[in-house]
C-alpha cells in the first residue's frame, strides 16, 4: 500500500501506524477502568521507540540525520565518540586491532553507553535510537563469542549482566527499523568512508554479523519486536522496504 508514497515517507507512515498499534493494544479494556487510566498516564508520559539496526556501513546514520530535521523526533545517534575516547582511551580502535583482549571490555562499555541512550528522557512523542542493547548482545558480542574472539566465562558474565539491565531498566523498543545491506556493499563503503579504526575489517567478519542480523531480527530467534525491513543497498533516497 505503500508503494506510491515516496520512500522515506512510506518508512513515517510504517512508524506512525505501529504507534497505532501500540495505542490500540492499550486502550483494549473498559476506559472506565482505572487500572487503564492509570496504564495510559504511565504510558503516555514515555515516547514511542524505534531503533535503527543494521550492520557496519548500512546507513543507519544518514537515516537518523534525515529524521533529526523533524521536531517531534528526538534522535540519538550510537554514542561512538564515547568508544573512541574515554579518558584519551580509543577503546573500539583497541578492539579491532586485537580483539581477544579486548572485545569483552569494550562490549560492556558499549552496554554501559547504550543503557544511557535508552533510559535519557524525552519530552518528544518519538525517540529514535541508533542500534540497541539488543543488537550489542544478538549480533556483536555473539559473534565475538562465535568466533572464538571472546571466552566462554567473559560471555557468560556479558550474558548475567545483560538480563539483570533488560530486568531491571526500561529498555523497551516499540518498533525495529532492520536497514538490510549486502556485506559486499558494506565492505566497499567502510573503506570508501575512511574511519581509522575501521579500515582493517574483513569481508568475513562483516559476512557474520549479517548472519547474526538475519538471524535476529528475520527468524525472530531472539526478537519479539515489530520489524520493518529496508533494503539499504542503494542510497537513501532510493531505500525501499518489505
Amino acid at each position: 500500500m505503500f508503494r506510491h508514497i515516496p520512500k522515506i515517507s512510506a518508512l513515517k507512515c510504517s512508524i506512525i501506524f505501529q504507534q497505532e498499534v501500540y495505542w490500540q493494544k492499550v486502550f483494549k479494556k473498559d476506559f472506565r477502568s482505572s487500572s487503564v487510566l492509570n496504564k495510559m498516564h504511565e504510558i503516555a508520559k514515555k515516547p514511542f521507540t524505534v531503533c535503527v539496526e543494521g550492520n557496519i556501513g548500512c546507513g543507519k546514520t544518514t537515516l537518523l540525520n534525515y529524521f533529526s530535521q523533524f521536531q517531534e523526533v528526538d534522535v540519538l545517534h550510537e554514542p561512538v565518540k564515547k568508544w573512541t575516547n574515554l579518558n584519551n582511551y580509543n577503546l573500539m580502535d583497541l578492539m579491532y586491532k586485537n580483539p581477544e583482549r579486548w572485545s569483552h571490555l569494550f562490549q560492556t562499555y558499549v552496554q554501559l553507553t547504550m543503557i544511557e541512550q535508552h533510559i535519557k528522557p524525552s519530552s518528544k512523542p518519538t525517540k529514535l535510537l541508533e542500534r540497541s542493547l539488543l543488537s550489542a548482545r544478538y549480533c556483536f558480542v555473539e559473534n565475538l563469542f562465535r568466533s572464538g574472539k571472546m571466552t566462554g566465562a567473559e560471555y557468560s558474565v556479558y550474558c548475567q549482566w545483560f538480563e539483570m539491565i533488560s530486568s531491571l531498566l526500561d529498555c523497551k523498543v516499540d518498533l525495529i527499523v532492520y536497514l538490510r545491506t549486502d556485506p559486499c556493499i558494506l565492505h566497499e563503503r567502510i573503506k570508501s568512508r575512511n574511519r581509522s579504526e575501521e579500515q582493517n575489517i574483513p569481508l568475513e567478519y562483516l559476512k557474520n554479523l549479517h548472519e547474526l542480523h538475519e538471524e535476529w531480527l528475520l527468524e525472530s530467534k531472539f526478537n519479539s519486536f515489530p520489524v520493518l525491513v529496508m533494503d539499504a543497498n542503494g542510497s537513501l533516497s532510493e531505500m525501499d522496504y518489505r
